[in-house]
């Protein structure tokens, strides 16, 4: 990627909502999108001590920073070019992943003994990372309905030494079906989505950009979320997620659940400078309850930008 988004990739309509949206923050946001990410690690605090490790790394002249919002995550100011072909990589002491994508479990606020659901859990950063919180301890489920991905789900599990998930192959929209309803302490769905937030990762989440690409996906997304909290125990609590900016695929799939019952909790982050969901957008209103959702824009923390809601299912 280079320093400045290609002529032509931005589509006027794109163009038209964001300005709209941002304001005078418009052009910051593509300043952003322009640029490369930080590279971030997440520390394995279950199989190596932390601060051995960050010491280690150091002595071999990387230069970290730690990640406010994770007690596990690092910057990588200075390391070796390509983080995943480390001994330490493939041992599992640490996995490559980005400081926003550490967000989700964060809020989540998973614990030992649980029993938990991450419903589209490939490639497998948040549910090794939920897995470690819990101190592998208690149940966490880790599914996706595509094999390829689920192969390297498992692969990442198996890596980072995460013994108490079980890894499964289901379409998520048939999650009460296939795992039970009412049956989940927690839930994480971090959906699939049109990847706007990882624009500054590569330019193709701009390219296939379209309101028609949104809207398809969108309803992919309330299917999977409706799926999600049906299984989710009463007083339970789910976070959805998506690396996208789209409102339809953010406030809007939050709203649906918000009509079965749902009730929107603000999320307990420290360190992270975050914006309120939007109550409404263009001719859509989504209610007043919606700024509890976390907007997170790459130029706030010089992240991935990041949507985050967290939910409680009423007793």
């Amino acid at each position: 990627m280079s320093g400045e988004i290609p002529e032509g990739l931005i589509k006027p309509e794109f163009e038209r909502r964001y300005r709209e949206l941002l304001g005078d923050e418009y052009e910051l946001l593509l300043s952003f999108m322009a640029k490369k990410p930080i590279p971030s690690i997440r520390i394995n605090p279950m199989k190596v001590e932390p601060e051995w490790l960050v010491d280690k790394l150091s002595e071999e002249g990387w230069e970290l920073e730690r990640i406010p919002w994770y007690d596990y995550g690092c910057r990588v100011i200075r390391g070796p070019e390509r983080l995943g072909n480390t001994p330490w990589h493939q041992l599992g002491l640490y996995y490559v992943q980005e400081a926003a994508s550490m967000i989700p479990p964060v809020v989540l606020r998973p614990e030992p003994g649980l029993k938990i659901l991450d419903l589209a859990a490939s490639p497998g950063s948040k549910a090794t990372q939920i897995a470690e919180m819990m101190s592998f301890k208690g149940l966490l489920i880790a599914n996706d309905v595509n094999p390829a991905r689920v192969d390297a789900l498992a692969a990442n599990v198996q890596r980072m030494g995460s013994l108490n998930v079980v890894v499964t192959i289901s379409d998520g929209r048939r999650a009460p079906q296939k795992f039970g309803y009412n049956v989940f302490d927690k839930v994480i769905l971090d959906a699939p989505c049109s990847s706007l937030g990882e624009v500054r990762r590569s330019w193709g989440a701009l390219a296939r950009w379209s309101p028609k690409s949104v809207n398809k996906i969108s309803k992919l997304q309330v299917s999977l979320a409706k799926a999600a909290y049906q299984t989710l125990k009463p007083g339970g609590l789910m976070v959805y997620s998506t690396c996208t900016l789209e409102p339809k695929e953010n406030e809007w799939v939050v709203y649906n659940l918000v009509r079965m019952g749902a009730i929107i909790e603000k999320p307990e982050i420290r360190g992270l400078k975050w914006r309120p969901g939007l109550e409404g957008w263009m001719n859509w209103e989504f209610g007043k309850e919606m700024k509890r959702t976390m907007r997170v824009y790459p130029q706030d923390n010089d992240t991935l930008g990041f949507y985050v809601a967290l939910l409680k299912k009423p007793t």
